[in-house]
Parts: structure tokens; sequence; C-alpha cells
């Protein structure tokens, strides 16, 4: 079995519809994101269908991607994950870290750290991992609001120092590092031990444009997209990712894209499936004779 498998994210309330239709794409996994949805839906029985419109695929992780610092509601929508990721035999909760109004990312850190030791302490009792996904959602350094501290390297740097637990780690794509002008590859060399859980989605920097306009006068510069659109070459991202162990789903974040949407976005998340299938070792896994080369069998 390959190390990396392929999903893609669906809404929790429109998966066990989507789901069959989905099927002939051969996604290996499905990410549920979920948010508020279990306020008002029984989650058991919402389980139960799902297992059966899966047919056997694994759900991959549950997303509940809200302000989990300053919104109480958000907070019980993650611990209602936590606690029922059983039911989907699923091991990864998704999140935002949170943000707070007018609170800058350093002056962040104490409320960051009662909030998720809390959530570590009932993610570790659940045998659960949280993975921050690292979207800036409108959250500024020195100001704060947003939804999302853990938005670049030095605030990762803060949140893990103040949370230091092994179930906390990063839900990381390469598009949030080009949106932000990092270097997705370099930035994943060093934070890939700290990865639980990789969303699908690449990016596109218009360098042309930022040379004439610069990236404060309002010409739109860089644009999400689909995998294998992008400028990331997710042959080195799978590289990365397999030399530091890592072992789950690439899960494509589609609807995106500015091209490839609407009704061309799963042509176009067919064409990534297989493009990040390629990219992490083969479409189909050919288990090989006892010869296998100079290199001792993987995990000895």
């Amino acid at each position: 079995m390959f190390e990396i498998r392929i999903g893609t994210i669906l809404p929790a309330e429109n998966a066990v519809e989507m789901m069959p239709a989905l099927a002939p794409l051969q996604f290996e996994g499905y990410e549920l994101t979920c948010g508020a949805y279990f306020r008002t839906a029984d989650i058991g029985e919402y389980a139960a269908r799902v297992a059966e419109a899966a047919e056997g695929l694994p759900i991959s992780s549950l997303g509940c991607y809200g302000n989990t610092l300053a919104d109480g509601g958000v907070r019980s929508d993650i611990e209602r994950l936590i606690d029922n990721a059983w039911r989907f035999d699923c091991g990864i909760v998704s999140v935002f870290a949170g943000a707070l109004p007018g609170v800058s990312v350093p002056d962040s850190i104490p409320a960051f750290k009662k909030t998720f030791s809390e959530l570590c302490a009932r993610a570790e009792d659940h045998g659960v991992s949280l993975a921050i996904e690292g979207c800036p959602m409108g959250t500024n350094w020195r100001a704060g609001g947003g939804q999302n501290i853990a938005f670049c390297p030095d605030a990762w740097a803060m949140v893990f120092d103040a949370v230091p637990d092994d179930c906390l780690g990063l839900e990381w794509e390469p598009c949030h590092a080009l949106m932000q002008l990092m270097d997705p590859v370099a930035q994943l060399r060093k934070w890939a031990p700290k990865v639980k859980h990789v969303h699908g989605k690449d990016g596109t920097v218009a360098w042309d444009v930022i040379r004439a306009h610069g990236i404060a006068c309002g010409q739109p510069y860089g644009w999400n997209r689909t995998p294998g659109f992008g400028d990331t070459n997710w042959n080195d991202i799978c590289t990365i990712l397999l030399m530091n162990g890592y072992t789950g789903f690439i899960d494509i974040e589609g609807y995106h894209d500015p091209v490839h949407y609407d009704t061309g976005e799963w042509s176009a998340q067919l064409r990534a499936v297989n493009y990040l299938k390629d990219c992490r070792g083969g479409r189909e896994y050919v288990d090989c004779p006892v010869y296998r080369g100079y290199q001792p069998p993987k995990g000895r």
C-alpha cells in the first residue's frame, strides 16, 4: 500500500449524496468539512450514512474551520468532533488556531495556550490529532483579527512552543506559502515532522505583476490552484513528506481555481488525483519480488 493516499474534501451536508457520483474518479478517501453542521444533525446517524456511501473508503479528517479562540460555539463544535471521531474511524480533526480582535499574534499566545492545552488533552484522551491549517484568514501579525494566528512559520514556532503536545501539528499545503511569497519546498523541508494532514491546493504567483506593480496597489498577483495547474512540483512535496515518514492523505481542496471551476471542477480534480498519485509513486501499487535492490526494506 502507498504511504500517501489521495482524497478530496467534501462538505458534510452534501457528502453522502456526492460520494457515489465521485466513485469513478478513484479518490482513496475523503475529508469532511463539518463546521456547525452537527449542532442540528445527529452525528451518530450521519456517520452510519457516510460509512455506507463511502463504500469502504476512509475518512481522513473531520474539519471545523472557525475562530477557535474567540467563538465558544466553534470550540464546542471541535470538541464534538474529537469526541465522535471514532464513529468515522478517523484520527484527525482539522482546525484554525483562532485569533483575537485587536490582539497581535505574539500577544495571543497565552489565550492559544489555554484553549489548545485543553483541546489537546481531550484529543489525546480520544486518540485524535489536531491539525492546524496555515491559512491567514485575514489575521494581521500586529493587529490580530481574522481567524487564524498560525498562518506562518514564525507563528508556528510560537504555538508549538506554547503547546508542545505530540497530538498537535500542521495541516499543510503549498498554496498558503506561495500566497505569502514564501518557498513551499523549503518550508516543508523544515516543518514536515509537524505535518499531520495535507491539503491538495497549489498556487500561481505572477512575478511579472509583482515586479511591475508591487503587492500593495490592488493588482492581483496570486491565485489558488488545483494541483497540477500551479507553480509547485508535487514530486518534491511527496518526496519530502515520504522522507520524513508521513503516512496519511493529500486531500484535494477544490473550488478555488480561477479557471478550472464550476462545470470544469471535477474534470480538473480528476487530472489532479491522477497527477498526485503519480507524484506519490504511482497510480496502482505493485508488490515487488523478493529482490529489492541495494536499499534495506523500509522500516528497518
